[in-house]
């Protein structure tokens, strides 16, 4: 190699090194799929491409379990619609306990309806014998999840849970029956658990209050009749189809099935504080009443899931850390959400089937959706 040409190399390699270095950016994404950029309509509030590829990774991403159904609605209007294969807008989706916050609505219209009180001893009959502790538990402890009544929402093995025992076992002939049998296990109001069974007692509640029949058809009837003529029905939830159980009571914390799209309609109405195209079907200070912490669970309300912050240490069920704290949702076992947040204008319905650490990879998937809407 000769002298001259040794300094026209080095300007050839320090060139090429230097391009190299410039290109070491970000890595390009791929492409958007045609089914990722249908799911996202023209007007949806948010960077359409950015839109579409998060909803995109809410079904496609890494651990994050299965998702059957995605709705996004912001301002009252759809903004991305999404289903796995298999899955429509027709197919109706159980509930599980997002239930629990229809049950709530359920029984916020009966104290309306001067029914029920909220701070009064809960109405429960077996609980007003002479001496029973049980008699000074109030309807709003019930909401609230801390009657003190005995309970295990999930035991190992499964079979000895309380939850289990009444949906499955020896209670799931009259689960009311069942649920107001457990004996207290801690002052009434002093600490705060989560209860499947506690919404059971809310709905047979509600039944008493609509019928004096013990009949089961005939308390079937009731509360069916009353949730599809003041509920669902003006709120246009047509496919909306609640379960009972052999006594003929609501399995208000658990069973009561509907597509993604009357979802998304209810939670539009808790999001509006109770109302639906101009009428108020539930009064708007029972929906804040709902979307107040509880004393005992910050971020807990009446039957509904609060976006506040837990102390240092606490698993939360949702992500305070990256959402309003004002935001709420219905919540099922499995992965079924129903995210209201009435500083955005959005409800977001994800529905599907995601274990425990699926649940906390799916719901950072989840706000990635929530974080391109910004809070007014």
């Amino acid at each position: 190699m000769s002298q001259r040409s040794a300094p026209l190399i080095a300007l050839l390699i320090a060139a090429t090194s230097l391009a190299s270095c410039g290109s070491s950016g970000p890595a390009e994404l791929p492409p958007l799929s045609e089914e990722a950029l249908a799911a996202v309509t023209q007007d949806a509030g948010a960077p359409k491409d950015q839109l579409a590829r998060q909803v995109d990774e809410v079904f496609t991403g890494e651990g994050v379990g299965e998702t059957r159904a995605l709705v996004v609605m912001h301002g009252g209007k759809i903004a991305a619609e999404r289903y796995a294969e298999g899955y429509d807008k027709d197919t109706r989706f159980v509930s599980w306990s997002m239930a629990k916050t229809v049950t709530a609505v359920m029984i916020g219209m009966l104290v309306a309806d001067g029914q029920l009180r909220l701070d009064a001893p809960a109405p429960v009959p077996r609980w007003q014998r002479p001496g029973d502790p049980r008699a000074e538990i109030t309807l709003r402890q019930l909401l609230q999840m801390r009657s003190g009544l005995e309970h295990t929402e999930a035991g190992d093995p499964p079979y000895e849970s309380g939850e289990v025992r009444m949906l499955f076992l020896d209670g799931r002939d009259d689960m009311a029956d069942y649920a107001t049998a457990q004996p207290l296990e801690a002052e009434p109001g002093s600490k705060f658990e989560y209860s499947s069974n506690t919404t059971v007692i809310l709905a047979d509640i509600a039944a008493r209050a609509l019928t004096g029949s013990k009949d089961p058809e005939t308390r079937r009837k009731a509360v069916a009749d009353f949730l599809h003529s003041r509920l669902f029905g003006p709120l246009g939830m047509t496919s909306a189809v609640p379960e009972f159980d052999a006594s003929g009571t609501l399995i208000g914390g658990s069973l009561i099935h509907a597509t993604a799209r009357d979802w998304a309609k209810f939670g539009e109405m808790l999001r509006n504080k109770g109302s639906y195209r101009g009428e108020q079907l539930v009064p708007r200070a029972w929906v804040e009443e709902m979307v107040k912490p509880s004393p005992k669970s910050p971020h807990y309300g009446l039957q509904t899931w609060l976006n506040r912050p837990l102390p240092d240490g606490e698993e939360h069920p949702l992500f305070p850390d990256r959402a309003p704290h004002s935001a709420f949702a219905m919540i099922g076992h499995m992965g079924q959400y129903v995210f209201v947040s009435p500083s955005q204008k959005l409800t977001v319905v994800r529905l599907g089937h995601s274990d425990a650490p699926q649940r906390k990879a799916m719901l950072q998937q989840l706000a990635d959706v929530i974080d391109l809407y910004p809070a007014s």
